[in-house]
Parts: structure tokens; sequence; C-alpha cells
């Protein structure tokens, strides 16, 4: 008794130096703090209100489309799959904690020779005056049946289950923000490919519209040239003039046709007219004017929460991977029947069990359980620089975003002031030419600036159209 108590004092203490060098994980680190954005519109500003997609985006064939992206896209359709694998890792990590219980049969025969201890063993029982006559051991072949429940079960003292399962989680939810952060990408994407379609449109009416002016001035310049008031040369430049508009009218032809196509991408569809209104998005003046809590927005945008959940599971991992350095309690028990016949293998006399516990301490895996230990410790720092990297990125792009739609403002009341002059010069243009106080070269330029003037603002009118739909994925809109 005294050697048994002697034995576990010396492993308590060896468990008490074991834990004394065991490595410390560390803490989660927090990223750094965001500074206050400014807007220029700082005064009387009203409290924020959350982005909801079917308020913000109130174009009908705009949100038809997001519901053929949710429907048939197939990278989003995949990261759906994803989040049930990663659902079912979790619920497999949950049972690892449980006891396991198997039921099930054995049956074996061995011959055994007769010039073994087996054989010799089996030859001496059945001479023995002790066993009865079902007792007897059949020597030429020797059978072996077994019939029952076997059980093994972890005691997760140092909770390196535990930490296995709380990881587990931790990635099943950020495969969740995982695909909320797909799905907002998707919805960008689509928008601005649908904005970019009807902008092509706008363009080809602009084209259009000019060339039947084009054309019409040519007609003038022709009859004059008949009557000797103007020149050859100016009929050639005219019609030069015309090729060029319908050369640019063809082309914005196909880059529909491309457009369209990389928007049926996006909605998984083969074939189909894609249908659009003919209005971009406006800038959003209520968002502008409203108190933004920049902080609160962007450690819950899908995209950076997915990172945090990455870290947190990065530090679980180093956690159950420290718990390895303890000592591992297990228990393996069996209950059932148990013969060498199949005749007295139901009796009560069969009946067999076993209770074995087992305290396991590594002591040569140490360096191994290092090395282990330290590449858990680097990925938990991987997963952080990742996170703070995730901030950083939100941060700027919103910050951006809200400049652009400031200076866009500007840009395109100018733009607009300036189309507004240039259709005064038409119409100053036109009766000076008809008077002959102009010649044609005046009137080509002014119309070339028109047109030049009306695709700028146009240009102008499609990128703010962008950075408002990148306003709604930077303030982290709702797309439920």
């Amino acid at each position: 008794m005294k050697l048994v108590a002697k034995f576990f004092v010396g492993f308590s203490l060896a468990l008490i130096a074991q834990s004394c060098v065991a490595p410390k994980v560390a803490e989660i680190k927090q990223a750094k703090s965001l500074p206050i954005i400014q807007k220029e519109s700082g005064e009387n500003q009203k409290e924020f209100e959350k982005l909801e997609l079917r308020t913000y985006f109130s174009d009908p064939n705009l949100l038809a489309l997001f519901d053929q992206v949710v429907a048939a896209n197939p990278d989003y359709l995949v990261a759906q799959q994803r989040v049930e694998m990663a659902n079912s890792i979790l619920k497999r990590s949950k049972k690892n904690r449980l006891p396991s219980l198997e039921v099930g049969a054995i049956a074996s025969g061995t011959r055994f020779g007769f010039y073994t201890m087996e054989g010799v063993g089996n030859f001496d029982t059945n001479l023995s005056s002790n066993i009865s006559e079902d007792q007897l051991i059949n020597r030429n072949f020797t059978p072996n049946y077994w019939l029952g429940m076997r059980s093994n079960w972890e005691a997760d003292v140092w909770g390196r289950l535990k930490n296995q399962s709380v990881a587990a989680q931790k990635r099943f939810l950020a495969s969740q923000e995982g695909v909320k952060m797909l799905k907002m990408e998707l919805f960008t994407n689509v928008a601005i490919l649908y904005y970019e379609l009807i902008k092509i449109d706008n363009q080809l009416t602009i084209f259009q519209e000019n060339y039947r002016l084009q054309l019409r001035a040519f007609e003038i310049t022709a009859a004059q040239r008949t009557v000797g008031k103007a020149t050859e040369l100016a009929v050639q430049q005219l019609k030069a003039q015309n090729k060029n508009i319908e050369a640019e009218i063809e082309h914005l032809k196909v880059d529909i046709i491309v457009v369209e196509k990389a928007i049926r991408m996006l909605t998984g569809s083969y074939e189909g007219a894609i249908v659009r209104g003919d209005k971009l998005l406006k800038s959003n003046f209520e968002v502008l004017n409203q108190s933004i809590p920049v902080e609160q927005i962007i450690l819950s945008r899908p995209d950076v929460v997915a990172h945090y959940y990455d870290l947190e599971a990065s530090r679980a991992d180093a956690k159950a991977v420290r718990a390895a350095f303890f000592p591992r309690l297990q228990m393996d028990n069996f209950i059932g029947y148990n013969a060498f016949s199949s005749e007295t293998l139901f009796r009560p006399g069969s009946l067999a069990f076993q209770l074995l516990g087992g305290l396991m301490m590594p002591v040569f895996q140490k360096g191994q359980l290092k090395q282990e230990f330290a590449v858990a410790n680097s990925e938990q720092e991987i997963a952080f620089l990742n996170y703070q990297k995730s901030v950083t990125n939100a941060y700027n792009e919103l910050q951006a975003v809200l400049k652009q739609i400031e200076v866009y403002e500007r840009v395109l009341q100018l733009k607009q002031e300036e189309v507004f002059h240039l259709n005064k010069a038409i119409e100053v243009s036109n009766d000076l030419y008809a008077t002959g106080y102009a010649n044609y070269l005046e009137l080509i330029n002014t119309r070339k600036n028109k047109l030049q003037a009306d695709i700028d603002l146009l240009r102008f009118q499609e990128e703010n159209t962008r950075n408002n739909i990148m306003l709604f994925k930077a303030l982290g809109g709702s797309i439920n």
C-alpha cells in the first residue's frame, strides 16, 4: 500500500510539473481603434438607420435579378453546401464528447498446435476433474463466440474536446457569414452590371439622336452645295462624322451583348433578355445626412465578422493543442456473452464484462507537441492579421465611397451646366450657319462638343451610381 501511495504522489507531482511547462495560449488581440470619418455635411445629422435591400434598390427588374442569383448562382449554392458541411462537422465534434457505444458479434475459430502453450493448456484443462461435460474444449478446432456491447469514453478533463467543439462552432458561424459576404458581393456585381447596361442604353440613345441631327445637317449642307453656298469639303466632313457615329452605335450594341452575358453568368442562366429600366441610381442624400456609427457598422459587416470567428476558432485550436500536454483519462468497457461453444453462449455463466480505466501522459512527444502548438499559435496570429486587414479595408472602403459621392455631386452639377450651355450653343450655331455668319467647322465642333459632353455626363452619372451601390455594401446593408 505504501508503494502504491508513493506512486500516486509521484504521479501527482509529475502532473503539476507538466502543467507548469505547458505553454500558455495568447489572448485574442483587439483591432486598432477606428478614427471618425469627417463629412462635409456634418450639421443637423439624423440618427443612422440600417439600409434595407428592397428599399435602397427599388427597381423591380434589378430585384428580380437578385432573386435569380440566390436561386441559381453556382458559387452561392456551393457556399451554402459548405455551410452544411461546417454544420455537420460541428455536430460531429459535439458527439465526440459523448461515450461511444457499439453493439456487435464476433465469431472465430482456432486450431492450436499440440506443442504450444495453448494446445497443452487445453489438453490439461480437459483432464481436470473440476470441469463439467459442457466445459470441455474442442482441441481439434476451438471456436470463440462473443456477443455484446463495447463503450469508449474520454474524460475531457483539460478541455481538449470542448475546444475542438468551440473551434468547429466558430468555423460554422464564419461559414454563415461567408455566405452573407458572397451574397453581398454577387448582389453588388449584378447591380453594377445592371446599371452599366442602362448606361450603355442611354449612350446608344444619345448617339442615335445625335446621328439624326447630324444627318439633318448633312442634308442641309448637301443642298447648299448644289446652290454654291457650301463646299464639297463641308459635305465630306459631315459625311465622315456620320460614319463615325454609326460605328459607335454598332460598337455599343456589342457592349450590350457582353454585359448581358456577364449578368447571365451571375444569375446562372443561358439565355433570355435582361429586362431593365432606363434610370441610373441617384445619390442617397438621406444616408449622407445621417450620423454614421463607423465602428458599429464595420465590426458587424459579414466579411469582418467572418474573420473574427476564424480568429476565435484558431484560439480554440491552440487551446485544444495545449490540452494534449496533459494526461489523457480514458475508459474502455464491454459487457456481453463469451463462450467457446454455441450451446453455452447464452447461459448465465457466459456473461463477461470489463471495466478499464487508463491515465496516459505524454513524455517523449513533448517536442512534437511544442511544434504543433507553435503552428497553432502562428495560425492564431495569421487569423488576427487577416481580421485586422478586413477591418482596415472596410474602413477605407467606407471613407472613400462617402468622399467620392460628395465630390461627384459637384462634378455632376458642373457637367449638367456644361450640357445646358452647349445646347444653347447648338441653337446659336444653327442660326449663324443658316445666315452665313458661321462656317461648317464651327457647326461640326459645336455638335461634337455637345456629344462628348452628353457622354461625359452619362459616364459620371454611372460612376456615381457605382459609388452608391458600393455605399450599400460599405454600410453593411441588410440583404435578407
